[in-house]
């Protein structure tokens, strides 16, 4: 970093050159209980103040209110700012805590416009497919999608959780630009075969949830000390014997913390964004927080170099951790890879 901001890569060999370091702004307006409108806002700005310029949210978060929360921001900053947004997950009218994969060519229509309007932007930077519906052949979404760049609608197109096939089969329809799927210290899925692909092909992987979803700060230790509308409450990792036994992972953590004076976060966050010069690819993780000093708390770790010691004592915490990520893993890429 230089005088406390970021560096940049590019979002792949087709996207744009962002801050290697994005935010993940679902929390914002959906999934972790409450929170504050003004402590967000000031955390969008405090982010762009240090470098980070991708911003990632989607349709389904909170059923369009997180793109609405958005949109000021947006507008105060458009040139500035690479905004990432998702379609797929449709929400049925008569029961709003279910989500449907939808891929077909009339939803993704449907989706884009109304992300247009909501974010009040005229394209958006970076449209993802959030999930994959295998019903709907992938070449048949990604040219709906394709024509939306042509259209100037979209300028790049990403996908998220999809197999290392799913993905050579859209990009030989259009250019991908990432792939974004969760990768941590807890998350190691898609290194075997999706990470070698999107390598091969000039594609940025994006990792969401590289804090494991909080746990590896620390910040909590069992579902029971999350507020009750927290959905991490429901995920396997987090309860039971599972979060006792992960809990116990977050040592190894701490040991090589103290030695870098850093916080338990910021290892976990270096140990990802060093995946970039491991696997030669663009890495762009998009950690989610709610506050200022969090995201600079969270930006201070790029510049945090683990040594090849370290990294052969955290890669080992993967094979221990108990429970899967959700407990649908047919809902991620490993359900089918």
């Amino acid at each position: 970093m230089t005088d406390g901001r970021i560096t940049t890569a590019k979002l792949g060999d087709n996207g744009p050159e962002v801050g290697v370091q994005g935010l993940g702004c679902m929390g914002m307006s959906f999934g972790y209980g409450p929170s504050d409108a003004d402590a967000s806002r000031a955390t969008l700005e405090r982010a762009l103040e240090l470098g980070v310029t991708l911003y990632d949210t989607a349709d389904a978060y909170g059923a369009g209110e997180n793109e609405r929360f958005l949109a000021p921001f947006l507008r105060a900053h458009r040139d500035e700012v690479v905004i990432a947004t998702k379609f797929a997950l449709s929400i049925p009218p008569d029961d709003p805590t279910r989500r449907i994969v939808r891929n077909d060519p009339p939803y993704i229509r449907q989706a884009v416009e109304e992300s247009l309007k909501r974010l009040d932007v005229d394209v958006i930077d970076l449209y993802y497919m959030h999930r994959r519906d295998v019903n709907v052949p992938i070449e048949e979404s990604v040219g709906t999608m394709a024509d939306l760049v042509r259209e100037g609608k979209v300028k790049h197109l990403g996908l998220s959780e999809v197999t290392a096939d799913e993905l050579r089969a859209a990009h030989a329809v259009h250019p991908i630009a990432a792939v974004q799927s969760e990768w941590s210290l807890f998350s190691r899925d898609i290194e075997p075969k999706v990470v070698p692909a999107a390598r091969d092909l000039g594609v940025a992987l994006v990792p969401y949830s590289p804090l494991g979803r909080g746990f590896l700060t620390g910040s909590f230790a069992k579902a029971e000390d999350l507020t009750s509308g927290d959905f991490r409450r429901q995920q396997p990792r987090f309860t039971g014997d599972n979060a006792a036994a992960n809990a116990s992972l977050l040592d190894l953590i701490r040991s090589v913390a103290d030695s870098h004076g850093a916080s338990l976060g910021q290892i976990a966050l270096a140990w990802v964004q060093q995946q970039a010069t491991i696997h030669d690819l663009p890495v762009i993780p998009i950690p989610g927080t709610r506050k200022p000093s969090r995201v600079e708390e969270n930006t201070a770790a790029t510049s945090i170099v683990l040594t090849d010691e370290q990294l052969d004592l955290l890669n080992g915490i993967a094979a221990q951790v108990a429970g899967n990520r959700y407990a649908d893993m047919a809902f991620t890429s490993a359900g089918r890879e």
